[in-house]
């Protein structure tokens, strides 16, 4: 009951805060990054660099857009998070000191009850279920919304978190726990990439999901979203195939990939570039 009991818990309690917040301030709400044409217009209009930026940015001849140059700064601010766990595991210091406890804590205090509910709840990250969930959201969605943005960013967002996190797992190539493994694996240890399907793809299914509803509901999905992942990222340690490490740099790398493709979306309007072309057309007025 002590396993069950601490899964929880560590579903509740971020569940509950990121839905306090999407309620409270849904102007940054953890599942969608509201893009604000507004704001957009009054900071280019307020600094002639950046307009100039923005000008050259539309040069065929230039290497790259601003769409990129915004997209890479936002992939390094996530990566910086995913980069402070690796130094920890290096250098045995922060979370890191605490690996080696919480896996035997969960080898220690499991239960055939507790395994059997940790096993099931963890396939929610899994690609078994993730990509059929993608597939029932994308369609039932894009009927609703008669939209076919949503189809290609639950692509961009599913298919390139697995793409991400199966790169940096070869890079890394850290050696997995080797406690009772409770659960099937496959693969080097860092990150998990259970960890990083279920921040990056549930989130983006609330973004999907919570588009033209109320805010109720917005906040709802987004506190399951948030719940549910760090839920699963818990499950991955107690059941022994996983470093607590492992699983904060999931959260950290799914939650940057789905932002970085939110952004690019222009977030709840899911139309790609538009934060850009609203940026280039008040700068060439």
């Amino acid at each position: 009951m002590l396993i069950l009991s601490i899964t929880l818990l560590v579903v509740i309690i971020p569940g509950l805060a990121a839905g306090l917040v999407a309620y409270r301030w849904p102007q940054v709400a953890p599942t969608a990054p509201k893009v604000n044409v507004e704001q957009i217009t009054t900071e280019t209009r307020r600094h002639p660099r950046l307009a100039a930026f923005i000008r050259s940015r539309r040069d065929p001849g230039s290497i790259t857009g601003l769409l990129l140059s915004a997209a890479v700064i936002v992939f390094v601010l996530g990566s910086v998070a995913v980069a402070l766990v690796l130094v920890m595991i290096h250098t045995n210091t922060g979370f890191a000191r605490l690996d080696r406890s919480v896996s035997l804590f969960g080898a220690h205090h499991a239960t055939a009850l507790s395994t059997k509910f940790l096993r099931f709840y963890t396939q929610l990250g899994g690609a078994l279920v993730i990509v059929p969930l993608a597939v029932i959201v994308a369609i039932v969605e894009t009927i609703r919304q008669r939209s076919i943005a949503v189809i290609t960013f639950l692509t961009l967002v599913v298919g390139g978190q697995f793409l991400v996190a199966n790169i940096i797992k070869s890079i890394v190539d850290r050696t997995r726990p080797d406690f009772d493994q409770l659960t099937g694996f496959s693969g080097s240890s860092f990150p998990s990439g259970h960890a990083v399907a279920a921040a990056a793809c549930l989130a983006a299914f609330a973004l999907v999901m919570g588009r033209r509803r109320s805010l109720k509901v917005r906040a709802l999905l987004a506190g399951l979203a948030v719940g549910l992942a760090t839920g699963i990222a818990c499950c991955r340690v107690m059941l022994g195939v996983h470093w607590l490490t492992d699983v904060l740099g999931g959260l950290a790398l799914g939650w940057a990939w789905f932002a970085l493709c939110s952004i690019a979306y222009g977030g709840y309007q899911l139309r790609f570039g538009a934060p850009t072309k609203t940026a280039e057309e008040t700068a060439t007025s």
